[in-house]
C-alpha cells in the first residue's frame, strides 16, 4: 500500500484543472489583475524572461531577454496596476488601460527608457525598482482590440513614457546568456515581432464574488512527490 503525501498545491492543482474543463465563465476569457504569467511572443516563439545579469552598457540595470524555454522559472510576470493604482485581484484587464509587469524572481518592473538596446541600437528595455515599486518607466498599455484583454488573443504593449511598443528581436546574446533573445522597444511596431500572448502562469477569475486559482499544466508536471511504501 502506498501512502502518497499530497501537499496543498498539488490538490489545488488537481481540483483547478478538473475546473478548467467546465468553466466558461465570462471572466475565465480574460487575462485579470494578479494574473502570474509567461509572456509569450508569437513571432520570434520566445517567453519574456529576465535573471539578476545586468547590462554591460547603456543604463547598467538588469536585463530583460526572450528565452525558448517553456520550463524556465524566472519567466513569470504578475500583471498589476500602474504605480499608484490599485486594481482588485480578478478584475479583467480593460483594453487601453495601463498596467505593471513584476518579475516574479527577482521583484523588478518590465521598464523602459531613451538608452539605445544593446544588440539592435533599437530602445532599451529593462527590469527596474526594489520590491516591485519603479516609475513611470514601468507603464505599459494594453494594446488590444476588444473591450477587455482576452486569454487566447495577441497582445501589443505600447510604453507609456515613451510611445514604443515591446519586441522581441531576432538577435542573440553571448555569454553569460549565451542564446537567449535581445527584447527591446520600437516606435514602428508594423515590421516587427510585437505580438505577444499569455502562456503557462496562474490567472485569477471571479464568480459569484468567489475567487479562483486556474493554474496551468506546468504548475502540475515540474513538481515532484514523494511516495512511502508501506
Amino acid at each position: 500500500m502506498l501512502d502518497i503525501s499530497f501537499s496543498k498545491a498539488y490538490l489545488l492543482c488537481c481540483v483547478t484543472l478538473i475546473f478548467i474543463q467546465w468553466t466558461e465563465s465570462k471572466n475565465a476569457e480574460y487575462v485579470t489583475c494578479g494574473t502570474v504569467a509567461k509572456l509569450y511572443n508569437i513571432d520570434l516563439k520566445v517567453r519574456l524572461h529576465s535573471h539578476d545579469v545586468k547590462y554591460g552598457a547603456g543604463s547598467g540595470q538588469q536585463s530583460v531577454t526572450g528565452t525558448d524555454l517553456s520550463e524556465d522559472i524566472n519567466s513569470h510576470w504578475e500583471i498589476k496596476a500602474q504605480t499608484g493604482k490599485h486594481c482588485k485581484r480578478g478584475e479583467p484587464i480593460k483594453c487601453g488601460s495601463i498596467i505593471r509587469f513584476t518579475h516574479l524572481t527577482t521583484k523588478k518592473n518590465l521598464h523602459s527608457h531613451i538608452f539605445s538596446s544593446p544588440l539592435s541600437g533599437n530602445q532599451e528595455v529593462s527590469a527596474y525598482g526594489n520590491d516591485g515599486e519603479g516609475d513611470t518607466g514601468d507603464h505599459w498599455y494594453a494594446d488590444c482590440s476588444g473591450d477587455y484583454w482576452e486569454r487566447d488573443d495577441d497582445i501589443r504593449l505600447k510604453h507609456v513614457d515613451t510611445g514604443s511598443y515591446l519586441m522581441a528581436s531576432s538577435l542573440s546574446y553571448g555569454r553569460p546568456i549565451n542564446g537567449q533573445r535581445e527584447i527591446a522597444a520600437v516606435k514602428n511596431p508594423g515590421p516587427f515581432s510585437t505580438h505577444w500572448r499569455v502562456k503557462e502562469g496562474i490567472v485569477f477569475i471571479k464568480m459569484n464574488q468567489i475567487t479562483f486559482e486556474i493554474i496551468s499544466n506546468e504548475f502540475c508536471l515540474h513538481k515532484k512527490y514523494k511516495t512511502v511504501k508501506q
